[in-house]
Order: structure tokens, then C-alpha cells, then sequence
């Protein structure tokens, strides 16, 4: 008679959860960054430094990529959610929840750049992306339909100081950081998507209310006014 080999209690269990469709591991994985780490950080207005500080404490947190949530106590967040809670404990309370009606705020608040044209983050529509401004992606996901195609956002952190590639702020669950997969609220590579697939940059615009426009004074006020044009 020949003996069945024995499998260890623990190795039935796993099996039988295994067989059992058990859920797949939803836990944190992020990355963060210094402000150090980012080229010409102090160059920023300080409101912007604020937001970026803000923003990279969040990715300390451990918080994993929660849908429908913008609260860190629930232990996660979604794309738009970590950025409405983010600006809205910076005071910018104006901005909405929802990831195409925040692109909408952008585009009637302030200058919106399209890039959904742009093959490459050397295209030239790239020269006014700045740090602090918001980046809008289509097509990552099925949903319903909006008024804008819009589905995901994110927060430009700037270029890093030794290899120079930009990076991102926000939560993804499958977007990478350094060659490796991350998912929660962390710090990304910005890359744009591949051609053909079904998502694509939207665009991108600064933060409505965050930083205030400087009043331009005339440099010559006693001029006559058919000069001051």
C-alpha cells in the first residue's frame, strides 16, 4: 500500500484558501521623498511649499488606495479624495470631490493646459507645468458618464535633484514609483500613458485660490497713459 504524502496543517490551510478565491493582499505600498530630493524646491511660492510639505506627510502615513474615501482615519484614500482632503486642509475649500468636476474648477478658475496631443514629456506644452499644479488623466477606468471624460487626478511635486524625472503625488493602485509597483497614497514617476490604450492626460492647470496673482504696477506710473501700453 502506498502511503498519501502528508501536507502540513498550515500548508492545508493556505491551500484552502487559496481554492477558497481569497482576497489578494489590499495593503499599503508607498513611497515618499524629502523636499531636499526636489530640484529648486525654495524657488516655489510658499504656498505651493506648503502643499508639496502637505502632501509628501500624507504619503508617510502608510494609507493604502481606499475607493469612494477622502478620509485618512478610514486608512485610505482614492485619486480624488487624497486630493480634496489634501487642498482642503490647505483652506482651499472651494475645490469638488469628484476628479472630472475638480478639472472643470481648474478649467473656469484659472489658465488649463489640454496635452492629450502630447506624444512625450519633451512636447512643449510641458514648459508651463510648474510644481503645485493639478494633472488630469482620461480613460483609467470605466465609469459613468460625466460631463468631462476626466477620471483621474493628481499633484505635479517637481523634478527629483539627482536624475532629474519628474514625479507625482497622489493614490493609484498599480502606478509605479522607481520600477516598482506601488499602491496607496505615495509619491509616482509621471509618464504618460501609451499610445493607443484607452487612457490619456487630459491636462493639467495650477491650483485655483492657492497663490495669489501679484498686482503688476506700471515701472513708469508718471508716463501719460498712451504710453503705458
Amino acid at each position: 500500500m502506498i502511503s498519501s504524502p502528508r501536507i502540513p496543517i498550515i500548508g492545508f490551510f493556505l491551500l484552502a484558501a487559496c481554492a477558497a478565491g481569497a482576497e489578494p493582499d489590499k495593503g499599503a505600498r508607498v513611497s515618499t521623498l524629502e523636499v531636499t530630493e526636489l530640484r529648486d524646491f525654495d524657488k516655489n511660492p510658499e504656498p505651493v511649499r506648503e502643499l508639496i510639505r502637505a502632501a509628501l506627510a500624507l504619503t508617510r502615513m502608510n494609507l493604502t488606495y481606499t475607493f469612494a474615501s477622502h478620509d485618512p482615519g478610514r486608512g485610505g484614500m482614492d485619486c480624488s479624495g487624497t486630493i480634496y482632503h489634501l487642498l482642503h486642509s490647505r483652506g482651499v475649500t472651494e475645490a469638488p470631490r469628484q476628479s472630472d468636476q475638480m478639472c472643470q474648477w481648474v478649467m473656469d478658475k484659472g489658465a488649463y493646459q489640454r496635452a492629450e496631443k502630447a506624444e512625450s514629456l519633451e512636447d512643449a506644452v510641458f514648459a508651463k507645468l510648474a510644481p503645485g499644479d493639478l494633472l488630469f488623466w482620461s480613460g483609467t477606468y470605466e465609469s459613468t458618464k460625466r460631463a468631462l471624460p476626466v477620471t483621474h487626478v493628481m499633484l505635479f511635486l517637481g523634478h527629483r535633484k539627482g536624475d532629474g524625472k519628474p514625479v507625482i503625488f497622489g493614490a493609484s493602485d498599480g502606478r509605479s514609483y522607481a520600477g516598482q509597483k506601488r499602491r496607496g497614497v505615495s509619491v509616482f514617476d509621471f509618464r504618460l500613458p501609451k499610445p493607443g490604450g484607452a487612457a490619456a492626460l487630459h491636462g493639467f492647470g495650477a491650483v485655483p485660490g492657492l497663490v495669489r496673482e501679484e498686482i503688476r504696477k506700471p515701472l513708469l506710473p508718471w508716463l501719460p497713459p498712451f504710453l503705458k501700453r
